[in-house]
């Protein structure tokens, strides 16, 4: 399990994130949804190591990890643009992070992340040769062979579309099972937040708005920003959304 016990973040004396309280299962898939400059990139930030806690902890399985560096953690990440390295061909990509840490992942392991993710035959492929679906993909196997003990998805399907972006989700969801990795979302899109996640974080201004289950949110919304922000920009998809968790109890 992952806990954030009372955190709080501010920058110049101003407050970012104020008294954030939420425990995460293990295997489970939770996004942070808000509006921008909502908090919810510091957040991630923070469980990366990359900003420091001002006040609370983080725990994971027990053990406090509030002040262990980045590099300690364990947890890794997948950003927005990727990050590939563009002198390097697909295989070289995934197996980068191996060279310093050539024990965490068998060539067994390797093999079947790579087949998991439909990548065999973009191998020797130039990152330019890749579409954006395929990007994603080897972004994710290039963290996943480092064995996570939490992976960070950054805006994960923002640059991608309709069957690519369903494709991708339906990736996310199979690895997260088949590893039973905790796996943290940030996105701006609700209907991407809402169908992904076993539960939604949705922050306004530094505090906790909502945190539950997609059929909490879309049915019971905890207040009225939650329900105006959630159903205004899903207006078009409203009917949709509504009944996708009409059956839900």
């Amino acid at each position: 399990m992952l806990e954030l016990k009372h955190i709080e973040k501010s920058f110049h004396g101003k407050t970012i994130l104020n008294d954030i309280n939420i425990n995460i299962e293990k295997g489970h898939i939770v996004s942070i949804l808000g509006p921008s400059g909502s908090g919810k990139t510091t957040l991630l930030n923070m469980l990366l190591g990359i900003e420091p806690i001002d006040k609370g902890q983080l725990i994971y399985e027990g053990v406090d990890y509030t002040n262990v560096p980045m590099e300690q953690r364990g947890f890794n990440i997948v950003f927005q643009d990727y990050a590939l390295f563009p002198n390097l061909n697909v295989y070289k990509n995934i197996v980068y992070g191996l060279r310093n840490y050539p024990n965490i992942s068998t060539k067994e392991e390797i093999e079947e992340l790579i087949d998991l993710l439909g990548l065999r035959d973009h191998l020797k492929k130039s990152i330019y040769q890749l579409s954006g679906g395929e990007k994603q993909r080897v972004a994710l196997a290039r963290t996943l062979v480092m064995k996570p003990k939490l992976l960070l998805l950054d805006e994960p399907l923002s640059a991608l579309d309709g069957v690519i972006k369903e494709s991708i989700k339906e990736k996310i969801k199979e690895i997260v099972k088949e590893f039973k990795l905790t796996t943290i979302i940030v996105t701006h899109d609700p209907e991407e937040a809402l169908t992904l996640s076993d539960k939604v974080l949705i922050i306004n201004n530094g505090h906790i708005a909502q945190y539950g289950t997609s059929a909490e949110i879309v049915k019971e919304p905890a207040n009225d920003f939650v329900k105006q922000f959630i159903l205004n920009q899903l207006e078009i998809k409203r009917n949709n959304i509504l009944n996708l968790f009409t059956n839900v109890e």
